[in-house]
């Protein structure tokens, strides 16, 4: 008794192939440029980066200006500052100054 093996047809295999070919690529498509993928991360970490610098400048402005308004209060009135807006505001002068514009 003779058993013959049979030998999938070349057809099928090169089927079966190419269908785990674009499988493999549809995978690695999906992990560089994908919704989750290599390129968003890359995206997401420079806007966080940006966002970042923004909420340091706004801090920054924020520090500033509660300065400028202590400067200013009720309890704590610095003179230099108030004669400073008051000329930069309502564009007061000293009589023995000189206006250079």
């Amino acid at each position: 008794m003779t058993t013959t093996t049979r030998k999938p047809p070349a057809l099928v295999s090169l089927l079966l192939s190419g269908g785990f070919l674009l499988l493999a690529f549809y995978f690695t498509f999906a992990a560089v440029q994908g919704d989750y993928g290599v390129f968003r991360r890359v995206e997401a970490n420079a806007e966080k980066d940006a966002l970042v610098a923004e909420r340091d400048r706004l801090r920054s402005e924020v520090a500033r200006m509660a300065n400028l308004t202590r400067r200013l209060s009720d309890d704590y009135l610095d003179l230099d500052l108030l004669d400073e807006r008051a000329r930069d505001v309502l564009g007061l002068i000293r009589t023995d100054e000189i206006v250079v514009n």
